[in-house]
């Protein structure tokens, strides 16, 4: 799982230097941003959110699938969320040498705070979009992310449901490393 989350702080196709297990993390995070953002039901949610988020409605669009998923964890997952997280953050183990310092900061101050937990109220999601906002390098709008969910909820849902419909399946069949 801290593999998969490395996915976003790794770049270039060359990853010979990273541990297998981590090898195998940054590629199945890869391969879920590959899939999202070729799925039909993401490609016409974006078409909608562009114009109330445009540069970032795809960002904006992961953010409202990361809430979506953690306030409907019981129906994707048998374990309590909270549960979950705890021991998700128990085994984080950031000795590696392959992990940026940046990345040890992000996932010492998520489980500070306990991030993946707060997903799923409003006020999670209102956070989220107020960081990534100030993260990203030009102006934008997702400060903004939380009115847009509201306004926008019944198709970002459907989109969600579609997507998770589909991932499912997409998943389950996914090699982890390519050969």
């Amino acid at each position: 799982m801290l593999a998969n989350l490395f996915g976003d702080f790794v770049r270039g196709k060359d990853l010979s230097y990273l541990r297998q297990k981590t090898q195998q993390g940054v590629f199945l995070h890869r391969s879920i941003d590959s899939y999202i953002d070729n799925h039909p039901a993401v490609h016409e949610l974006l078409q909608i959110l562009y114009k109330p988020l445009p540069k970032i409605a795809g960002v904006a669009i992961d953010l409202y699938f990361d809430h979506l998923l953690a306030e409907r964890w019981k129906d994707f997952h048998e374990q309590d969320l909270a549960d979950f997280t705890q021991s998700f953050y128990d085994c984080v183990d950031l000795s590696h040498n392959e992990y940026t310092d940046h990345f040890r900061l992000v996932i010492t101050k998520m489980g500070e705070k306990n991030w993946l937990y707060q997903y799923q109220f409003e006020n999670g999601l209102y956070k989220a979009c107020q960081g990534v906002s100030r993260r990203i390098s030009f102006e934008n709008q997702l400060v903004n992310g939380l009115d847009v969910f509201h306004e926008f909820r019944p198709e970002i849902e459907k989109a969600f449901d579609l997507y998770m419909k589909d991932a499912h399946v997409y998943l389950n069949n996914l090699v982890l490393l390519p050969k």
